[in-house]
């Protein structure tokens, strides 16, 4: 993954900051095998000129490879490319984009802070579309200031007539740190109650599944075939790099994070990249194993589990579900332990709490 939060400044200042992330890539130590997704998240990455991403990817494929059919996606936003940068993107190798809507209301898109409106919302996938990049995934967000369900659901409904291949639906996260965050406080109108962002969350499941998309992750929805590689290595837990400001990467066993400012990220790659973090323990694999795999519509495998932390972690992990199972938000069947669509999902937080406190209880396992 190639993430951060610089993308938004002037164009000097992005080609400073692209060639201090070439630098940090360049000293990566090579896998056994090339890239098979690579993913450009976090800030605005459609503000790189085109020749700034082909710095990037060249970089990337000198120095780690990347395979014959890698999925290259970028996040963009609509209103800030244009047809010429697109196609430069594409023939690059570009192959999916994530659009950026969150909504198809003009006043809900002003009012969260969004630049665009719906017409550059249509603009942009048509663009997408017209360089020949057919996989194209929308994201939505629910729980918006004065957001209501109706709205929600004309927002889903416009985003199937657009038919996008994927779509990704998230419920408003208020980081307390951001101007955004410092205006609102959650369960305070005029956010929705958390009553009525479940309700959109129900809505949703039902809306897309009905309209043919798989709910194949707790957030996300894909046409057959069309689920997003890279972030299915993120909840499949395996390894994988990340590169720039604030990224974070999973390798030998080992997660580390980038600084989170420019001044700060620049100096560390100046210092030669040295990343100082602890193997993660036993119990935090495991409850990563489980975390991560229950947002998954298939779930965990009971028998990998017990392969490599033991069967009386697994008999303890079923004893203490048993309350949600009976509550219809865990299924267990044949070797598969997954949440139920939609409750289950909805309420994974506390199927998840309860596997915490699980763990905190015992010094070694469940």
């Amino acid at each position: 993954m190639v993430g951060d939060r610089a993308w938004g400044e002037s164009s000097a200042t992005i080609e400073e900051y692209v060639t201090v992330l070439c630098r940090e890539i360049e000293r990566a130590q090579p896998a056994d095998a090339p890239l098979t997704t690579v993913f450009f998240g976090g800030g605005t990455p459609s503000l790189l000129a085109v020749s700034q991403l082909e710095t990037i990817l060249k970089t990337l494929e000198r120095r780690l490879g990347l395979a014959a059919q890698v999925e290259i996606s970028m996040e963009m936003d609509p209103g800030t490319f244009d047809l010429n940068q697109v196609r430069g993107y594409a023939a690059l190798g570009v192959n999916r984009v994530s659009l950026g809507v969150q909504a198809f209301q003009d006043d809900l898109l002003q009012g969260c802070g969004r630049s665009h409106n719906r017409r550059d919302i249509s603009i942009a996938a048509d663009l997408i579309r017209q360089v020949g990049i057919s996989n194209f995934s929308l994201d939505l967000i629910s729980g918006l200031p004065g957001q209501t369900l109706a709205q929600w659901e004309s927002s889903l409904t416009a985003a199937v007539d657009l038919a996008p291949t994927h779509l990704s639906c998230y419920d408003l996260v208020l980081e307390p740190t951001t101007a955004f965050g410092k205006q609102y406080e959650p369960g305070v109108s005029p956010l929705p109650s958390d009553e009525a962002t479940a309700q959109m969350y129900r809505s949703a499941s039902e809306c897309l599944t009905g309209a043919g998309y798989e709910h194949y992750e707790i957030s996300n929805y894909a046409r057959s075939r069309y689920q997003c590689r890279h972030n299915r290595t993120y909840w499949e837990n395996r390894p994988y790099y990340g590169f720039g400001m604030g990224a974070a990467s999973y390798l030998e066993g080992r997660r580390f994070s980038r600084p989170r400012t420019r001044k700060e990220y620049a100096t560390w790659v100046a210092q030669g990249c040295v990343a100082d973090s602890p193997l993660v323990s036993e119990n935090e694999q495991l409850l990563e194993m489980l975390m991560l795999g229950l947002r998954l519509a298939e779930g965990v495998s009971l028998r990998a589990i017990g392969r490599r932390f033991g069967t009386v972690v697994v008999e303890k992990i079923c004893d203490r579900l048993q309350p949600y199972i009976r509550e219809g938000w865990v299924h267990m069947e044949s070797d598969r332990l997954r949440l139920s669509d939609p409750e289950g999902f909805l309420f994974s937080n506390t199927v998840l709490a309860e596997l915490f406190r699980a763990l905190e209880e015992g010094s070694s396992g469940l």
